[in-house]
This record gives C-alpha cells, structure tokens and sequence, in this order.
C-alpha cells in the first residue's frame, strides 16, 4: 500500500526541525494536519544543505544553533507518532545520517512510523549499489528527486522503485526558494513526466509559494511541495496554509 496515493490533489508543507525554536517541530506536525496538509516533510538540520536556498539555510543554521540533532529530533517523533495520521516524510543529506549510522538511523525512522526518506546528495545509482537493501530490511521508501531534464530511461527506473513512495519532481535545475518555476515551455515536459510515472504520485516542488504556483503545478502533477515560501511565514507569522486552500 502506498500512503501518498491519494484520490485529490495534494499539498506537502517543509519544516525545518528545530526551527524556529528546538521545541517548535511537534506542534508544526500536528498544526499543519489540523489544517489538512497532506503530508509533511521534516528537515534535517544541516550545515551545509547543497541543494537549499538561503531561507532554509538559514533556519538550518538556526536549528542546529538551538540545539537540534537527530536524537533529539528522532524523540520529538516518537512522543507524537500516535497523533500523527498523514504521511511524514524525513529530508536530509547523507553525511549526517553515515555519520549517525545508516543502520541505527533506518530503525528510528521505522520506530517513528516515518513513511519515506529523502535524501538530495544519495543518487538512485548509489542508494542501488550500496544501501538499498538495508532500506528493504527496515521497510523505509526512498523518495529520489528528478528535473525536468532527466532522461525518460532514468525516470522509469526511479518510479520502478518508488511504488511505496512519490517521485519528486524539481521544478528547474535550481536551487530551493529560486522564484524560477512553472516556465511554459516546461509544462509540456511536467506532462509527460506525470505519464511515465502512471500511479506512482509526481509531486513538484522547489520555487512553488503562491496559490497560483499550486494550481499550475496540480495540472500536471499530483501534488505540491512547499518549502521556503513556509519558513518565510513563519518568520513573518503568516498563516501560508490558510492563504493557500479555498
């Protein structure tokens, strides 16, 4: 069963762990389902997040700076998994989690009920030759990130492999929080992309933070990834969701 196929379109909400304060992480999770967000995707603090922008660098900065690690955070998501009753998913990069232990970090992500990892810097050719297994034995999804420029013969072997997960589809070869996206002569390319997937959910994220930025991408793709654009609310204490849903 695939917890991200959903029969509407969807919406997914970033948090960055740890900010704005070290105690703000659980009640995000639990506000944001309130709400109806579809699903959540959790950040890893970390202090050199390649593929983010500077928003989420910088609350990456001040996570860690507020005292976040994975231990901690990993008991933030316990004391809430019973609350918890739409998919999370755990973003990171992969030094932080080698260095915790690959092993030690899959059981926490099982014991928590974490229903895919992503992580940016691990390429499908990699996480195929060196971990995928260890993934199986927990029963952890992983979640691979693919553009508009990725051949359609690599996209097939990514979705082959995500059918417990979504394919996340960067929305241009950029990073986070670049207002770049939705250029016309990409739609067509999202389409098709959507078609390759069949059922396994296409959702598009990176530059999405308007109503209209969700509308576009619901066209093409089964759901919406907003990052930035919600840490910017925070920051500026906007309800971004509100905004967002009719």
């Amino acid at each position: 069963m695939n917890p991200f196929i959903k029969n509407k379109k969807q919406l997914s909400i970033f948090i960055t762990a740890g900010f704005p304060t070290l105690n703000s992480t659980t009640n995000q999770i639990l506000e944001l389902q309130s709400k109806g967000v579809d699903f959540i995707e959790v950040g890893i603090p970390f202090s050199d997040p390649m593929a983010d922008g500077v928003v989420i660098q910088e609350s990456s900065s001040k996570a860690l700076s507020n005292g976040m690690n994975m231990d901690i955070l990993f008991d933030q998501l316990e004391a809430i998994k019973n609350d918890v009753h739409i998919p999370l998913v755990l973003m990171g990069y992969l030094n932080p989690v080698l260095q915790y232990g690959l092993e030690k970090f899959l059981i926490k992500c099982k014991d928590v009920k974490m229903a895919s990892v992503i992580l940016p810097d691990m390429s499908f050719e990699i996480y195929e030759r060196f971990y995928q297994s260890l993934f199986e034995k927990y029963e952890i999804p992983m979640t691979f990130l693919i553009t508009p420029t990725s051949s359609d013969e690599r996209i097939l072997k990514i979705v082959e492999s995500s059918k417990k997960s979504f394919v996340y589809l960067v929305s241009h070869t950029s990073i986070t929080g670049n207002k770049q996206t939705f250029q016309e002569n990409l739609l067509e390319r999202y389409s098709e992309i959507k078609a390759l997937c069949k059922n396994v959910p296409l959702m598009i994220g990176f530059g999405i933070s308007t109503k209209n930025d969700v509308e576009k991408a619901h066209k093409s793709c089964d759901g919406a990834i907003i990052g930035s654009a919600y840490i910017k609310s925070l920051i500026e204490k906007r309800d971004l969701v509100r905004e967002l849903t009719p």
